[in-house]
């Protein structure tokens, strides 16, 4: 038998299996819609309008289900109890629902997406469909990363809280009346926040910070600053901020990012990442010397060994007294200005003395692999849900909580059966 006929008799084999299976499996949700529909109680105002069918399409195929269907006078939309129990997406099974949104925020677009399920899983459903549901299930899985959450345990000596900014190319409409950076004062882009929390526990045998394994979660948001700060600090909380040995807020020197350490990580040190530091140490020297002089890169150079010895502000005055009364004074003044407002937070000695990162390299590299390996592809344009609600889903997958956000799914739906809506 040639490898060609080996392929082609497992594809019919496997069609013969999901042929079977898929009958189990609308034979038994057919019970199970049965046994909903028996069982519910109707809320004030509902009225039942008899049987309806649906095509339900699952892992396996699809097939039929009837359930009952009941109105409510003055509403647009009617319910279906058994949907609500079955945790039903718009005809599809939880299972596939499932699916669809982890290829559809993981792949680079949903045709990929559309493609990977048909050659994977022998899995026919449109990149269309897939969006759909993306899109469905997207604004439930930002509503669950925002919640407010208990505080939660950490026996971690350190607690990292780390964010960036980065840009989204957005659709036309997205941007009108809104000032960019292009020449002519539009912009092309819309700025999302990714905030990250991990722990470290060790350092290795030169003294150098180990970040825990798999320890990394990550929320997202286009909202402003002053709103995304709060929800980076309920996702610290719920990380353990409040019972970690000590909590490091590690970010560049932006002053919307300073605004948000001072207000919601207070009790935290904050550290402004070596790299951002070095590049305004760039500037610095190009503003002194100009970028093509020869001592260029051994000042700067010098300029990192002595930030490592926690000399900026031996920097500062240095650099003043070099260029006092000369014509590049002012621009030198502006360009230092950067160490004059964060010196504090440039201590590098003394942080790596303790044994703390003391680079944004986590949260930078998220803006990369969680925001910029999906929307940021050649000649993608987004509108702000439809970005929003698939970063939502890769922040779920990438901090490993799929699961528990599928559950909470699972329960909303459920929900919408109860008589008396559950307890906030």
């Amino acid at each position: 038998m040639h490898g060609q006929n080996v392929a082609q008799l497992e594809i019919l084999v496997r069609t013969a299996v999901f042929k079977s299976a898929n009958a189990l499996v609308g034979w038994l949700l057919q019970k199970a819609a049965d046994r909903a529909d028996a069982g519910y109680q109707p809320k004030a105002g509902q009225t039942r309008k008899g049987r309806e069918a649906i095509g339900v399409q699952g892992i396996f195929g699809c097939f039929q289900l009837e359930r009952d269907y009941y109105y409510h006078a003055g509403k647009d939309q009617g319910h279906h109890p058994a949907d609500a129990a079955l945790g039903l997406e718009v005809g599809y099974t939880p299972a596939l629902a499932k699916l669809m949104c982890l290829e559809g925020a993981d792949e680079s677009t949903y045709l990929k997406a559309q493609r990977h399920l048909e050659q994977t899983g022998g899995i026919t459903v449109s990149g269309r469909q897939i969006q759909r549901v993306v899109q469905r299930v997207g604004g439930s899985a930002q509503q669950w990363q925002e919640r407010e959450r208990p505080p939660g345990p950490c026996d971690a000596p350190v607690l990292y809280v780390s964010a960036d900014g980065t840009g989204v190319p957005m659709a036309a409409p997205e941007l009108k009346g809104r000032r960019g950076k292009q020449a002519d004062g539009t912009a092309k882009t819309r700025q999302v926040y990714l905030g990250c929390v991990f722990t470290q526990h060790r350092t290795d045998e030169q003294g150098h910070p180990v970040r825990d394994y798999e320890s990394t979660t990550y929320v997202s948001s286009f909202q402003s600053i002053d709103e995304f700060g709060p929800l980076l600090r309920r996702e610290a909380i719920g990380r353990g901020l409040g019972s970690a040995g000590q909590g490091v807020l590690l970010i560049d020197g932006a002053a919307g990012l300073e605004n948000m350490g001072r207000l919601c990580f207070k009790d935290c040190v904050q550290i402004v990442d070596f790299y951002h530091a070095m590049e305004h140490a760039g500037e610095v020297l190009e503003a002194w010397l100009g970028k093509g002089h020869p001592d260029y890169h051994k000042q700067l150079r010098r300029w990192a060994k002595r930030l490592l010895k926690d000399k900026v502000q031996a920097l500062i005055q240095e650099t003043r007294q070099h260029c006092a009364g000369k014509p590049q004074e002012s621009a030198v003044e502006q360009a230092l200005g950067y160490f004059v407002r964060n010196g504090s937070r440039m201590q590098y000695g003394t942080f790596r003395a303790a044994g703390w990162f003391i680079g944004s390299g986590v949260v930078e590299a998220g803006c990369k692999t969680v925001i910029g390996g999906r929307c940021k592809q050649s000649g993608m344009f987004w509108s702000r849900s439809g970005a929003q609600n698939v970063l939502a889903l890769r922040c779920l997958h990438s901090s490993r909580r799929l699961e528990d956000f599928w559950k909470y799914r699972l329960n909303q739906h459920a929900a919408r059966n109860d008589t008396l809506p559950l307890a906030a």
